[in-house]
């Protein structure tokens, strides 16, 4: 009985130091930085929405943040198929994602997945009030 009890403590102190990996997770994490010669619009803010055409949100996504276009603010879309390059460059890795940058191409918020035209609007004037 003692033998038993004792192998039994033992497995629970061996079992207690293995530690078990946590699963590799996908990166959904928005860009800090963009290269503000990557895109076209000069303007003081730009919103990017990095989209696919084969995502209904995306398309819903693009068409929230378009109503965030104005003198002071540029909307681009950037799609997978046409542009590739650019979410490779970003390490683009869900679908949509909504980065909102400076003059400077600091990202200073960012969405990934879906998210609401009152998010969009309150993020960019949280934004704009720091600056």
């Amino acid at each position: 009985m003692v033998v038993v009890v004792g192998a039994v403590g033992l497995g629970l102190v061996l079992r207690k130091r293995q530690r078990v990996a946590a699963p590799t997770q996908p990166s959904r994490a928005v860009p800090a930085q963009l290269d503000r010669a990557d895109f076209a619009p000069t303007t003081e803010w730009l919103v990017v929405v990095f989209s696919s055409a084969t995502c209904d949100t995306c398309a819903a996504v693009a068409r929230k943040a378009e109503v965030l276009r104005s003198e002071s603010v540029g909307v681009i879309e950037v799609e997978y198929s046409a542009a590739r390059d650019l979410h490779r460059k970003y390490d683009i890795q869900v679908v949509p994602m909504v980065a909102i940058a400076d003059r400077e191409g600091v990202v200073c918020a960012g969405f990934a997945g879906p998210v609401t035209a009152e998010d969009l609007w309150g993020a960019l004037a949280d934004v704009r009030e720091k600056q």
